[in-house]
């Protein structure tokens, strides 16, 4: 708490954003330390929370602009420096179709999802006052639930700030030592997983030639209805179902035939 009080609020509009961004970082700790320097009435909760929310939305500007410009495959780019790469996309795709805009709303309280959400919303043509009226509603809540926390919760946080303090390096690099495990398990898990994929990828060429050939391979599109939306176009023959109704829809797919995936 004390580093917030050091640099002040530039540093917390800059951590902000760049955590809404997509930058993985954690500002939850950060906007619960602003809260409970409000709650010892050290800083302005009200500015806390304007600055928070600012913050937020100016990076989600940014990312509806290069949603609306670039379409989805440019927000690819963003699930590269997340920790689940080969979901992220699909996860915010899956939330924004049921809730639309209202995904906006709670987008913010789900790790990575936020900044996809923002780029969603200009893929599929969102106007610029209808997404800040919505956006601007899931910051404000956002931001607001985390300080807030850190306000009425102000008196514990110091205690264990100032335990943490009197454990001194020892807590430091326990918690360093748990977060490097988590990466290098994840890290680990995703790597397994894509080589297990690589085995099993074929590509279009072959795909065309065995075709060509007379052979009946069944191929199956499971791109999302916004993937869909944004590409209509689809290999000819193949059976179209999105990757969420495959527990419903299995039996419409053979299993006497070689099955083909197409995902993107």
């Amino acid at each position: 708490m004390e580093t917030i009080l050091l640099y002040g609020w530039p540093m917390l509009f800059a951590w902000v954003f760049a955590d809404q961004a997509g930058i993985p970082i954690p500002v939850v700790p950060l906007l619960l330390g602003a809260g409970a320097l409000a709650g010892g009435q050290r800083l302005s909760l009200s500015l806390a929370i304007a600055l928070a929310v600012a913050a937020s939305l100016v990076a989600d500007l940014a990312w509806y602009a290069v949603g609306r410009r670039h379409g989805l495959r440019a927000l690819g780019v963003l699930c590269r420096i997340t920790l689940e790469p080969d979901s992220c996309l699909r996860r915010a795709q899956n939330l924004f179709l049921r809730h639309r805009l209202r995904a906006l709303l709670i987008a913010k309280f789900l790790p990575g999802v936020n900044p996809l959400a923002a780029g969603l919303a200009g893929a599929v043509g969102v106007g610029v006052v209808r997404f800040v009226a919505y956006d601007l509603g899931g910051a404000v809540a956002w931001a607001g639930t985390w300080t807030g926390l850190g306000y009425v919760m102000s008196d514990a946080i110091a205690e264990a700030v100032e335990g943490a303090s009197r454990l001194g390096q020892g807590a430091l690099a326990l918690l360093v030592t748990v977060l490097v495990a988590y990466l290098v398990i994840k890290s680990a898990r995703r790597r397994r997983f894509l080589r297990q994929l690589r085995v099993a990828r074929i590509s279009p060429v072959e795909l065309q030639r065995r075709v060509d050939a007379g052979e009946q391979p069944m191929i199956v599109d499971l791109r999302t209805a916004l993937e869909e939306s944004a590409d209509p176009y689809t290999i000819p023959g193949a059976l179209r179902v999105a990757a969420e109704d495959l527990e419903q829809r299995h039996l419409e797919i053979p299993r006497d035939v070689e099955i083909v995936l197409f995902c993107s």
